[in-house]
């Protein structure tokens, strides 16, 4: 499959490609966020960098204005046009896309949702981006994905085929006996407007250390939706060349377009060794992530503290530090003795640096051997249902002395 890359202004090289040629153009210009931005590969050999810096909003639109007309001219009558853009220049994207393509044109507003790190700016965290989704005509491409219902869906009425009653009102159709007909096979939810797709992480393969990189995964399903094998991609500012990979590894042509010369060649060495990481959050859903027990969180109920996934040694951390470090705390449980349920709290809470570690005891059942101590920096408390067990096992011995000494007085 033909998939190109080449050097220069997009305006300019758009002026070279065919009316109608092209089935999708992905654009992820720049932001409009006045700055410059630089990024180190993970090796610190090479540092990439472009400028996103502008006079006046007036001067991003007289940039982007005349390429959107440009873009709309090489595009196919059936083809579309993403726009990626965030809270910075939405605005005005939106207002010039309206005057290119035509408010009727518009098909969404898709809001890519990611989760990242804290924010220490005095605003929300942003966690997502946003993409608008035009057509050039009514008739455009469109391949309808579907996903799995939600588990609050009450499936079995949607299984049950509905009918119009003489109000208009839809209703369960049912048969002459009046049991409730099945309808035909459904398909799944229809894809949304808001997708819950990772942001690459600073270890994934595919991560080459261009700044504003996307994932494969977030282009390889706009290409899927309104594009078919062989179709021709343009990505008007390809950057590190994530549309090319993810046209070529969909069996698409593709032509890639950027200003920088090392964003060219980078764009090219991906595609001479295309990689793609898979992403095992949409895979197995966010609920597969969730390991905490919840056993073990009741007993720190009325406790402030984070809850910590995917860790077999910590349950959660106290909100409050001690020393400036951070105190884990675990919940002994069933199966474990005293000794290996500290041994798995301190060896969990060195790699967090933990100058102290909490172990919550829930059985006395396998006490710490004879002379041997809690690991370094864990102190163990007993649990509330451990402190009532006790409490009345003193409470049956003080009886049971009571009663022992009135047999004898006896």
């Amino acid at each position: 499959m033909q998939v190109e890359v080449r050097h220069g202004d997009c305006l300019e090289i758009a002026h070279e490609l065919a009316s109608g040629s092209t089935r999708l153009i992905y654009l992820d210009p720049p932001f409009l966020t006045q700055k410059t931005h630089r990024l180190r590969t993970r090796d610190r050999m090479r540092e990439f960098s472009f400028d996103d810096l502008w006079n006046s909003h007036e001067d991003y639109a007289r940039f982007l204005f005349p390429r959107l007309r440009e873009f709309h001219r090489i595009l196919a009558d059936d083809g579309s046009i993403f726009f990626h853009c965030d809270r910075r220049a939405s605005h005005i994207a939106r207002t010039l896309l309206d005057r290119t393509f035509g408010q009727d044109n518009f098909r969404s507003e898709i809001i890519w949702h990611y989760r990242r790190w804290s924010n220490s700016q005095r605003i929300l965290l942003p966690a997502h981006q946003t993409l608008y989704f035009y057509s050039k005509s009514e008739k455009y491409v469109f391949n309808q994905t579907y996903g799995d219902y939600s588990p609050s869906t009450n499936v079995d009425q949607i299984l049950q085929r509905r009918r119009r009653d003489e109000h208009g009102k839809a209703t369960y159709d049912r048969d002459d006996s009046g049991v409730i007909v099945t309808g035909s096979p459904k398909k799944g939810v229809p894809l949304c407007d808001v997708w819950d797709i990772p942001f690459l992480n600073p270890k994934a393969k595919e991560r080459t250390g261009y700044p504003t990189q996307k994932p494969i995964l977030l282009l390889e399903r706009i290409i899927k939706l309104v594009t078919g094998p062989g179709d021709l991609v343009v990505d008007p500012f390809c950057g590190s060349g994530t549309t090319l990979v993810a046209a070529h590894l969909t069996g698409r042509k593709a032509i890639g377009i950027d200003i920088s010369l090392d964003a060219v060649t980078l764009a090219r060495e991906r595609l001479a060794n295309p990689e793609k990481t898979e992403s095992p959050l949409l895979e197995a859903g966010r609920e597969s992530y969730r390991t905490v027990d919840d056993d073990a969180l009741a007993l720190l109920n009325g406790l402030d503290c984070v809850p910590v996934q995917r860790n077999n040694g910590i349950d959660a951390i106290l909100a409050e530090n001690f020393q400036g470090r951070p105190v884990p705390v675990r919940v002994q449980r069933d199966h474990e003795s005293m000794s290996e349920a500290a041994g798995a709290l301190a060896k969990a809470g060195r790699t967090k640096y933990a100058a102290l570690m909490v172990l919550v005891v829930t059985h006395r059942g396998g006490e710490l051997p004879l002379g041997e101590a809690l690991p370094t920096g864990v102190i163990a408390v007993d649990s509330p249902a451990l402190q009532v067990r006790e409490a009345l096992r003193c409470r049956h011995h003080d009886v049971d002395q009571v009663l022992l000494r009135q047999e004898a007085d006896a």
